[in-house]
C-alpha cells in the first residue's frame, strides 16, 4: 500500500532491538514472586505436575499478566509473544532462584527445543479443560438452577486466592471483615448459555467482596438462570473459610439476593464457631405484609436522610423509619432471632400521564401515602447503630463491590469467557479474580493511596504501557526507560517497597 501521501511511513524492523512496550509489567513479576505465587501454583493446582510441556506456572501467570496487560481473548496471547522485551523478562523471572537441577528438569519437559515463552492458543485451550467437569454435565435439567460441582483443579484456585489474602493481611492486618456478596452478569453468545432474568444469555457469577481489603474473596462461577441468592448461605461459609489469620470480626451487606432466612439465622445465632455473630444489614423483600406495616407508620417517624460531603451533612431527599415488622416465615417461632427492619421512601417526582396510570410497571416497589407515590425500599439487620448511620453503610456496599464488577468485565477479561465449557469458563474468570486481586494488592501495598482508586485504564497508561529496552550485560538483565522519563524514579521506590513486603513462607 502507498504511504507516500500520509505524513510517515511505518515499517517492519530488521533486527531483534529488545523492546517492550510493557515496560511496568514486571513490576506485577515481582509482586508475584514475594507472595510466592510460583510455590502457590505448583502446590494447589497441579494439572500439569506430572506432564510434559507447559507447567500450571508458566500457564497461569501468562494468562494472569495477559489480564494486566489489556488482553481479553486467548488469542490475545500472541501479542504478548510477539514482543521480545518482554518475553525476554519472562523467561528470565520464570528461571530466578531456581537451583540447576530445577532448571535442567524445566528444559526437559520439552523434547525439542523451547521456542516460545508464553503459551499458545491451542495449548492453552488444551489446559483450560482439564477444569470442566463433563460428568456434571449430564445431570442438568431444563428450566431449573443448576451449579456444577467444582473437579479438585477448579476448587484448586480457592486455596491459591487464599494464599493471596494471606499475603496481603500479613502485610496490612486488618481484624475486621466486611463481606459484600452480589453476583454479576456477565453477557455472552455461547452456545451453551442459558437466559438470564433479563433476557440475554449470560453467565452469573457470585463474588464475595473484602471491602476492608478491597479484595474478593471468593467467587462461584454460575449459569445465567441462578438466581443470585441459590445456595448463599453455602457460599458464605466457604468465603468465611477463605478469610485469614487475623480477622476478628465479620460484617455482611448484601442487596435483597441475600435475604434468605437461613443465612440470617446463621449470622444472628452466631453458628459459626470462628466468628460468632455476624452483623449484617441486607436488602429485604417488599412483600404486601411490609408495605401494610410501612402504611401503619406515623408521619412523624419518618426522619430524612442525610448523607456527608467533606464533613457537611446534606439532605438527600429520601427518608427512613423504623417498621414494626415479623415476616411470616419467622413469624411461627418464639425462639428464633428477632430482627429489625428499616423502610426508606423516596417521592418519585415524574407525574402520571392521564390514561396510562394503569399500564405503568416501574423497577422498583411504589406505595401511595397521602395521596404521594413514593418508591419503597426494606433493610433487615440485627445491628443497634442509628438508622442514617446503618443505611449509609449499607449503600456503601453499592460502590465499590459493583465497581469491582465494572472492573472485572471491562478493565480485564471477565467479560468474555473463551468457551463453550462450564468449566474451562469457570478458570478463566478464576485466573482473572486472581488478576484483580494482585492488582488491588499493588495498589494498596506498593503503589500508595494516589494509585488506589485509580482504573486499569489508568494504570497502563502511566505504569505498565512503559516503552523500554530489555537488554543483557554481565549475565544481569536490564531494562532500561528513556532517559528523564517521570516514572524511572517511581519504579525504584515502588520495587524498594517490593523488598520490604513481608515474604510468602517457604
Amino acid at each position: 500500500m502507498t504511504q507516500g501521501i500520509l505524513p510517515f511511513k511505518y515499517e517492519a524492523a530488521t533486527e531483534k532491538t529488545g523492546m517492550t512496550s510493557l515496560g511496568g509489567l514486571p513490576l506485577y513479576m515481582d509482586l508475584a514472586h514475594v507472595m510466592g505465587l510460583r510455590k502457590s501454583i505448583r502446590e494447589h493446582i497441579g494439572v500439569r505436575r506430572e506432564s510434559q510441556g507447559w507447567t500450571d506456572n508458566q500457564i497461569v501467570t501468562s494468562l494472569l499478566l495477559l489480564n494486566l496487560a489489556g488482553g481479553e481473548s486467548v488469542e490475545d496471547l500472541k501479542v504478548l509473544e510477539s514482543d521480545a522485551g518482554f518475553c525476554r523478562i519472562l523467561h528470565r523471572v520464570e528461571t530466578h532462584g531456581l537451583r540447576r537441577k530445577e532448571r535442567r528438569e524445566l528444559e526437559r519437559r520439552w523434547r525439542k527445543e523451547k521456542r516460545r515463552t508464553v503459551p499458545s492458543s491451542s495449548a492453552v485451550f488444551r489446559y483450560l479443560a482439564a477444569f470442566h467437569n463433563p460428568e456434571q454435565e449430564k445431570l442438568r435439567q431444563l428450566g431449573k438452577a443448576f451449579i456444577p460441582e467444582s473437579n479438585k483443579y477448579l476448587d484448586s484456585f480457592s486455596k491459591v486466592n487464599r494464599d493471596f489474602l494471606s499475603f496481603v493481611q500479613s502485610n496490612s492486618l486488618c481484624a475486621t471483615a466486611t463481606l459484600d456478596m452480589d453476583a454479576t452478569l456477565v453477557e455472552t453468545s455461547k452456545e451453551s448459555a442459558v437466559y438470564c432474568y433479563k433476557g440475554f444469555k449470560s453467565y452469573q457469577p457470585l463474588n464475595t467482596w473484602w471491602a476492608e481489603q478491597g479484595l474478593v474473596v471468593h467467587t462461584e462461577f454460575r449459569d445465567g438462570n441462578v438466581p443470585a441468592g441459590y445456595k448463599q448461605l453455602r457460599v458464605f461459609q466457604e468465603a468465611l473459610n477463605c478469610l485469614p489469620s487475623g480477622v476478628e470480626k465479620v460484617m455482611l451487606r448484601s442487596d435483597t439476593a441475600g435475604y434468605q432466612h437461613n443465612l440470617l439465622k446463621y449470622c444472628a445465632s452466631g453458628e459459626n464457631k470462628r466468628f460468632g455473630e455476624i452483623e449484617f444489614a441486607i436488602g429485604c423483600d417488599v412483600t404486601k405484609e411490609f408495605k401494610k406495616a410501612v402504611s401503619e407508620i406515623s408521619e412523624s417517624d419518618w426522619q430524612p436522610l442525610h448523607k456527608a460531603y467533606d464533613g457537611v451533612k446534606i439532605k438527600t431527599g429520601t427518608e427512613w423509619a423504623e417498621v414494626c415488622f415479623v415476616p411470616n416465615a419467622i413469624g411461627h417461632s418464639k425462639s428464633g432471632p428477632e430482627y429489625r427492619y428499616i423502610a426508606k421512601r423516596t417521592v418519585i417526582r415524574q407525574q402520571d400521564l392521564p390514561g396510562i396510570e394503569s399500564q405503568q410497571e416501574l423497577p422498583f416497589p411504589i406505595m401511595k401515602m397521602q395521596s404521594i407515590k413514593y418508591k419503597i425500599f426494606g433493610i433487615v439487620t440485627n445491628m443497634d447503630w442509628e438508622g442514617e448511620r446503618l443505611i449509609n453503610w449499607h449503600h456503601e456496599r453499592c460502590g465499590k463491590s459493583e465497581e469491582a464488577h465494572s472492573i472485572m468485565k471491562k478493565d480485564l477479561a471477565g467479560g468474555r469467557v473463551p468457551s463453550n465449557d462450564f468449566g474451562e469458563n469457570a478458570a478463566w474468570w478464576w485466573i482473572m479474580i486472581l488478576a484483580l486481586n494482585l492488582n488491588a494488592a499493588m495498589k494498596s501495598l506498593v503503589l500508595g493511596k494516589s494509585w488506589v482508586t485509580k482504573r486499569m485504564k489508568a494504570i497502563r497508561f502511566s505504569l505498565i504501557n512503559l516503552p523500554a529496552r530489555v537488554l543483557e550485560r554481565s549475565r544481569s538483565l536490564l531494562i532500561r526507560i528513556m532517559k528523564g522519563h517521570p516514572m524511572h524514579d517511581y519504579l525504584l521506590e515502588f520495587r524498594r517497597k517490593i523488598l520490604m513486603l513481608i515474604p510468602a513462607p517457604g
